[in-house]
């Protein structure tokens, strides 16, 4: 039969992540010019049909011929219902066949009559028949459902298959596991068809359903368990705005009425002892039999455990001696447990439940709730302090979800629209369900219309204001109204109050304006009895570190001394925020990769921008451009699907100063101008400060000191740092290198003074290696340059920031060359020219040859083979695959995914001239001579 590759053929080539499978049965096909058989088996809905579509259109584009047939239900007392439809095409060929077996053949399938005819006469006849005709083209026969096909066609259907050797005749059929069939499939070979892995479940999902919320496509993907027909199944049984995660989704996911005619009637068909068991079992969820035997009792169920034996026989559940739990078969039979079962029984169970789980609070309130039909207070407050502790794990999911419970079960109006308007604010802040944070934010005000001095509420509507069209002044007004005219007074341990100050000093750092920063000071220092230590630094080191940044170090240390035992999500992007100014996002890369990853699996939305951010910005300052780019990228994307559209900005700049770094001054027009054209009219000032930095990088890199000058003192002017703008730090030597270049000698001095006089030196050793750096810049005499250059590059550590380094240095080499000494010029120059190399920053690497050919030196060979070089973080992946370790292992060290380590050694290998991995440490060694 020519069976070349299983994807030449449509409906293969449509399956998803079905490869070895096709390549299975197409191996089997190829096979059947000796005739053969095999047997599927598999899970129902595991794509079992799907895959013998594929095999009948793959068999039939070479010309063999198809029969098929399928199991049915209710014909499965019609004795040789099956083996009708499967010969009822070859009828005409019976008079080929002796009397005797072509008359047996007729009469057994209602073709004649007389008498039945003996069952080895019509197997026999049968395998004749198929041989026969298999005599001019090859024959597959397929039979779907074999456990339903009737007695009489399974009995000969088994006799046939076991005897096609040599007969150009093959046989594929199909079945569930564990089933009970009439078929004797006794030495036949059976392939288990396996459920789809992880990426081919989600490539399936999205193929069909691409706007499901990210949440609800965890969830959906684990309760599938990569059975392809409940992924195809149970988003139809969601409603629109489940889908989008506008509504929180059952604690059992619904089923379709397809699911349902699979699992529910095997649930329906157990004795009702058994039933309720696995009802119990179901709701509760961890399959302890303490739990379950004393929820029976408690329930006055007249039950024991072995009443669960029919279901173990039946595959539904089993259980697992070695931890005492019930465990279902697949997570799809809860759900059809749920279906098969009443409200009343579903709330008595829960009733029950509550009952056993008092030492347990957070459980019993959830069961309490469910339990409830009318409102009651004391239930409703149970889960509200339920959703505080779900909080404090770092689950805004589970928090929302019972608080909007608490808020179901509220008698008061008030309290039901407090508890919606603080799920709205843990949505808006930390899950990225904007949507459903307006919808119920516009609930709790019809709750209570006079919620406007809710700190949750105003915190909430903050989040919808500045991702959509409103502007920084606004969201200001609302949340500095709330907070002065709340009720909190002013104490520290108030968690609403303190997540509200923590919001009101990002919205004063994104205005770019003092004056707008008066009402965050005021609140902090009426905080009792003292501000939390994280706000505390923050307040200074994000606000104007300038002027602060110093006084916070000693503390800053201290919180991220925490960070190793730090586990809230929320907690760490927060300490990110206050390291940034002081350069101390090294230490945030592990906790903040650890929320990137959560955020790939469906975590918060805000909290895994809020790490991409951080990392975007630490790569750029230490060299990491590629990830920086890629992770900028990722964070566009994340911006666009999660709603919160304020963040982009940032991305944009993170793609633009590297691009301004390498000479790509299309995209930084086009990102610039982005910023511009979104911030103005919205009033987000340090957007624009952050658009100024960038074109002060692009227009230093190719000489336009002019218009470096004009854009770095737009965000600062010369001589001071202005009020509450920290990105002023990150263009300080920007500013002072522009002035010297255009002859502003006056204003480069002041810029210096300023810069010691407020000691920024001290901050971080990037700031210290700029201060010194401008300092040595600005410098009268030649010797004092000297002294000063060398100062600054002997700060420890500034070998973490490669391009500030190669600045200084090459600021460096051309004061030694205008000095006349060429030769000394020569090393910083040679550093500052492989540094912008490998940084593929072009504008810079120009500058530098230009000033070594000026010294008469040729610059030095850093080019691998075919005058490609390596970036940082290409060279980074080269040495540690060279060291030996595994594409997993490099991507766990680098906070990198497997795949991007890959496409790095794919660019790595033709740049250093090598096909292989064992070639790569020779290759490194040839290119550091």
């Amino acid at each position: 039969m020519g069976y070349s590759d299983p994807f030449e053929y449509g409906a293969a080539g449509a399956l998803v992540g079905r490869a070895k499978q096709v390549r299975r049965i197409c191996d089997f096909l190829a096979a059947t010019d000796r005739g053969g058989a095999l047997l599927l088996s598999g899970p129902a809905g595991v794509g079992k049909t799907v895959l013998l579509n594929a095999a009948a259109e793959a068999a039939s584009s070479t010309g063999t011929r198809v029969l098929r047939a399928a199991g049915v239900e209710f014909e499965a007392d019609v004795s040789y219902s099956g083996l009708n439809q499967l010969l009822f095409p070859l009828s005409e060929a019976f008079g080929d066949l002796d009397s005797a077996h072509s008359e047996a053949l007729r009469v057994a399938l209602g073709f004649g009559s007389g008498p039945p005819p003996d069952r080895l006469v019509v197997s026999s006849a049968t395998l004749m028949l198929l041989r026969q005709v298999a005599t001019a083209d090859p024959l597959l026969l397929i039979i779907d459902d074999l456990p339903w096909v009737d007695r009489a066609s399974a009995a000969v259907l088994g006799f046939v298959a076991r005897r096609l050797g040599g007969s150009r005749v093959g046989f594929l059929g199909a079945m569930r596991s564990g089933s009970e069939t009439f078929f004797n499939r006794g030495g036949l070979p059976e392939y288990e068809v396996p459920p789809l892995d992880g990426k081919s479940s989600r490539a399936l999902l999205d193929a069909h359903f691409p706007n499901l919320a990210e949440r609800v496509r965890q969830r959906l993907l684990a309760a599938a368990e990569g059975n392809p027909l409940a992924l195809l199944e149970l988003p139809t049984a969601l409603s629109g705005q489940q889908r989008v995660a506008l509504e929180n989704l059952p604690a059992v996911l619904p089923l379709s009425q397809r699911l349902q005619a699979l699992f529910v009637s095997r649930v329906s068909s157990l004795p009702t002892a058994a039933r309720r068991l696995l009802l119990l079992a179901t709701i509760d969820g961890t399959g302890d039999l303490g739990v379950l035997q004393a929820s029976a009792r408690q329930a006055g169920y007249h039950v024991d455990l072995d009443d669960l034996a029919p279901a173990e026989q039946d595959q539904l559940m089993n259980f697992d001696e070695g931890t005492r739990r019930l465990v279902f078969r697949h997570p799809l039979i809860r759900s059809a447990v749920m279906d098969a079962c009443t409200s009343a029984e579903r709330r008595a169970a829960h009733r029950a439940l509550a009952h056993v789980l008092v030492h347990q609070p957070e459980r019993r309130a959830w069961h309490l709730g469910e339990a409830s039909v009318e409102p009651d207070e004391q239930v409703a407050a149970l889960l509200e302090q339920a959703a505080h502790r779900i909080t404090a794990r770092g689950d805004a999911v589970g928090a929302v979800a019972a608080l909007v419970r608490a808020a179901d079960l509220s008698p008061r109006g008030s309290d039901r629209a407090r508890r919606l308007a603080e799920a709205a604010y843990i949505g808006a802040d930390a899950t990225g369900e904007l949507r459903g944070a307006s919808e119920l934010l516009e609930n709790a005000r019809r709750a209570d219309p006079d919620l406007t001095g809710s700190l949750r509420s105003a915190a909430a509507a903050v989040y919808l204001i500045i991702n959509g069209d409103g502007d920084i002044d606004a969201a200001h007004r609302l949340l500095v109204g709330a907070i002065e005219s709340g009720t909190h007074r002013y104490d520290a341990k108030d968690n609403a109050l303190i997540d509200a100050v923590h919001l009101l000093l990002l919205l004063c750092f994104f205005s770019g304006r003092a004056e707008l920063w008066v009402p965050f000071y005021t609140a902090l220092a009426s905080l009792r009895p003292e501000p939390p230590a994280l706000l505390s630094v923050a307040g200074k080191t994000f606000s104007d570190p300038a002027r602060t940044g110093v006084a916070a170090l000693e503390q800053l240390q201290a919180v991220l001394s925490e960070l190793p035992e730090e586990t809230d999500p929320g907690r760490i992007v927060r300490i990110g925020t206050a390291s940034l100014y002081l350069d101390r996002l090294a230490d945030l890369r592990g906790p903040s990769w650890r929320v990137v990853l959560q955020g790939r699996d469906g975590g918060p939305a805000r909290r895994h921008l809020g790490a991409l951010m951080h990392l975007c910005l630490d790569d750029y300052l230490t060299g990491r451009w590629d990830e920086c780019v890629e992770l900028a990228d990722e964070g566009l994307q994340l911006c666009e699907d999660s709603g919160y559209q304020f963040f982009t900005w940032y991305f944009w700049y993170c793609r633009a100063v590297v691009a301004a770094a390498r000479g790509d001054d299309d995209t930084v027009d086009l990102l610039t101008d982005q910023i511009t054209r979104w911030a103005t009219p919205r009033g987000v000032g340090t957007a624009l400060h952050y658009a100024r930095h960038v074109r002060t990088i692009a227009d230093l890199g190719r000489g336009d000191f002019e218009s470096a000058y004009q854009h770095a003192t737009a965000i600062s002017p010369a001589g001071t740092f202005a009020s509450h703008v920290p990105h002023a730090l990150w263009v300080a030597m920007d500013l002072v290198e522009a002035a010297v270049r255009t002859n502003r000698q006056a204003e480069a001095a002041a810029h210096v003074r300023a810069i010691q006089e407020t000691g920024i030196a001290a901050l971080s050793p990037r700031l210290a290696l700029l201060a010194g750096g401008s300092a040595a810049l600005c410098a009268a005499e030649d010797e004092d340059a000297v002294r000063l250059f060398d100062t600054a590059l002997a700060v420890p550590g500034v070998e973490r920031w490669p391009f500030d380094l190669a600045r200084v240095r090459l600021a460096y080499g051309e004061r030694l060359r205008r000095a006349r000494a060429n030769a000394d010029s020569r090393g910083p120059l040679s550093l500052a020219y492989d540094a912008f190399t490998l940084l593929s920053a072009r504008p810079w690497t120009e500058r530098a040859s230009k000033e070594l050919r000026a010294t008469g030196w040729i610059a030095p060979r850093t080019a691998a083979a075919g005058g490609q070089v390596l970036t940082p973080q290409e060279r980074e992946v080269a040495d540690l695959a060279a060291s030996g370790l595994s594409n997993k292992q490099i991507a766990e060290r680098l906070y990198l995914s497997h795949r991007t380590v890959g496409a790095h050694l794919y660019q790595i290998f033709p740049k250093l001239g090598i096909t292989s991995r064992a070639a790569l440490r020779d290759a490194l060694s040839t290119l550091d001579e």
